[in-house]
């Protein structure tokens, strides 16, 4: 899954990861252990709880007052369930508002993520294959919009409709549905070819039973996202065009007011049924999400903790100094801990076709300045990286495919590769934020050091508004695009197909996730075969191709591993890490007195 912040490398927050099976979160401030957990951010454990029901209770907890919520780029990408691949719009999303097939719960005794039912009634039910799942669908969920019941009907209806690639070609079905279910690869959508219907999803009376094109085992971890939710088939509600501006509501809060980029007001949503929702609570009477905050000023709200700043948090992480004096001041406000997530360099592989160009670009980054300008905390959330796949992720052994250490820049390997490559003075473009002064910082460290190592560095202004637009844009006159990607459940096959699979930009007008426009028939299908081996044999296998895919091509390069450092007012009760998406445990916040 991407990470909440689009502006990937050049911004001093944002980290992204989806579902993933579960683990160990940290709770506020415990800052021990630190190597420790970042040898084992990627590793999300496999907690489930099949037979969990609700109503959630949580002991002294009260209900009342409104959680502000402050972030400088968060929900600036679609919220529309189809279509929500960021790690902030989907736990907003599903921690909030909508509701799918499965999802996850906080143990705050064992500070870990488990996964349980939600409007199935439990985790599934496979065949001896994993080529066919059914969920069976509780009774008593209704739309917040106007309290009807919300029927197996309509929650196929939301997994159908996400599976049209060219209507909402940035989201998580085409790795999953579409390349799982039966079917799903030639399917081209409701909206695509009005009229033509999906077969891989059948509905009898609240039991909705989804065959495979090969196996599948990971279906409950899929079930999780937002697109396995309910959509009303009204075509007036579900428009693309504007269902995104308005998501309907199966959670316990829904949307009041949502002014992209700068504002999201969720109220309480009165036909939530509390005994219907194994995880989720309803204790604030609503949210306000302020966007588009500068970090400074979110940071000193958050240092001084007066008036509504005492019910005030942020999902961005807190600048260096700031985090250091948090720590000193009041450290039972600091929510740590990790999330599988690695942020990276992605060169434009259409167009930087030279591997020692690419090669060169890795030495000549300047890793440790970039940090340092954006506020970043070494080791705690920027943890010096090398494979793709975090540490953590089951099979993953660490592979140094150039030798670099650390946060090692080296400008005289980089200038030197350029030398065998012929391309001293070779252009490289990259987008930053002229409104955002972090960005403008990094991006004067990057300019700098590029240029050291034999570079001509041009950076291309965009904005907060209008990066994500600016990024995905497949014939935008840049050759460098920076991202990350977290585990969507602790598998390579969450990374691989998802960031390295070929995804044909000069045709199909999207990147996918693949920022780098690699594509590679043979790996492609090497993907594909490690996807039909035994269970057992799977882990290995992504390792081994993660190492061949950098060795041989060297399509990107890895910047950071993320853990975060949050923080909370001193009202704020409840936040701890979701550490499958290194976000807040919405479901387990209330407002102390």
């Amino acid at each position: 899954m991407r990470f909440k912040s689009p502006l990937i490398a050049i911004s001093a927050v944002g980290v992204l990861a989806l579902s993933a099976c579960g683990g160990s979160g940290s709770d506020s401030g415990d800052t021990s252990d630190q190597d420790s957990q970042n040898a084992n951010i990627g590793n999300t454990g496999n907690n489930q709880d099949p037979t969990a029901e609700g109503p959630v209770t949580i002991d002294g907890a009260k209900t009342g007052g409104t959680v502000t919520v402050l972030t400088l780029v968060g929900l600036t990408t679609t919220m529309d369930p189809a279509e929500s691949y960021y790690t902030d719009t989907s736990s907003v999303l599903s921690g909030l508002i909508t509701r799918s097939l499965t999802q996850y719960k906080y143990d705050p005794v064992k500070k870990q993520m488990v996964l349980v039912p939600d409007l199935a009634t439990d985790l599934g039910t496979p065949n001896d294959n994993y080529t066919q799942w059914k969920f069976t669908i509780r009774d008593g969920v209704k739309w917040g919009e106007n309290g009807e019941p919300v029927t197996a009907k309509d929650v196929a209806f939301g997994m159908t409709r996400c599976m049209d690639t060219a209507t909402f070609p940035t989201g998580a079905c085409p790795y999953y549905s579409n390349a799982y279910f039966k079917g799903g690869s030639d399917y081209k959508g409701m909206y695509t070819d009005p009229g033509s219907k999906f077969k891989g999803i059948k509905v009898s009376g609240q039991t909705i039973t989804i065959n495979m094109a090969k196996p599948f085992p990971d279906m409950p971890y899929w079930g999780t996202f937002p697109a396995n939710g309910p959509v009303p088939s009204d075509k007036k509600v579900s428009d693309p065009k504007t269902y995104k501006k308005h998501p309907w509501s199966t959670g316990p809060y829904m949307f009041k007011t949502f002014n992209q980029a700068k504002e999201l007001v969720l109220e309480k949503n009165p036909y939530w049924d509390a005994s219907t929702d194994p995880a989720r609570t309803q204790y604030p009477d609503g949210y306000d999400f302020k966007l588009q905050q500068q970090s400074e000023k979110i940071d000193q709200i958050m240092l001084a903790d007066t008036g509504d700043g005492q019910t005030t948090l942020t999902y961005d992480d807190l600048l260096a100094p700031d985090y250091t004096q948090m720590k000193q001041q009041d450290p039972s406000r600091l929510t740590l801990g990790g999330s599988p997530c690695t942020y990276y360099w992605a060169p434009d592989n259409r167009k930087i076709t030279d591997k020692k160009v690419r090669e060169a670009l890795s030495w000549a980054y300047p890793y440790k300045n970039v940090i340092l300008a954006l506020g970043l905390i070494p080791n705690v959330n920027a943890i010096p990286a090398t494979n793709l796949m975090p540490p953590g992720l089951p099979g993953r052994t660490a592979y140094n495919i150039t030798g670099r250490q650390g946060f090692d820049t080296d400008a005289a390997k980089a200038k030197a590769l350029l030398k065998q490559a012929d391309a001293l003075g070779y252009e490289i473009k990259f987008l930053f934020r002229t409104d955002d002064p972090i960005s403008v910082q990094g991006k004067d460290a990057i300019v700098r050091a590029l240029g050291e190592a034999g570079f001509k560095a041009t950076p291309v202004p965009s904005t907060i508004a209008n990066y994500v637009a600016d990024r995905d844009n497949t014939s935008k006159d840049i050759n460098v695009r920076s991202a990350g990607w977290c585990s969507d459940w602790p598998s390579g096959a969450t990374w691989f197909p998802t960031v390295l699979g070929s995804t044909n930009p000069d045709t199909s007008h999207s990147f996918g996730t693949n920022y780098s426009a690699f594509g590679n028939k043979a790996v492609d299908a090497q993907m594909d075969a490690i996807q039909k081996m035994p269970l057992e044999d799977q882990a290995a296998a992504w390792n081994d191709l993660d190492k061949k895919i950098f060795k041989q091509y060297f399509p990107l390069f890895t910047t950071y591993y993320t853990g975060i450092a949050q923080a909370h007012g001193s009202k704020i009760q409840g936040d701890f890490d979701d550490n499958t998406v290194g976000m807040p445990t919405w479901k387990n916040i209330w407002i102390s007195s």
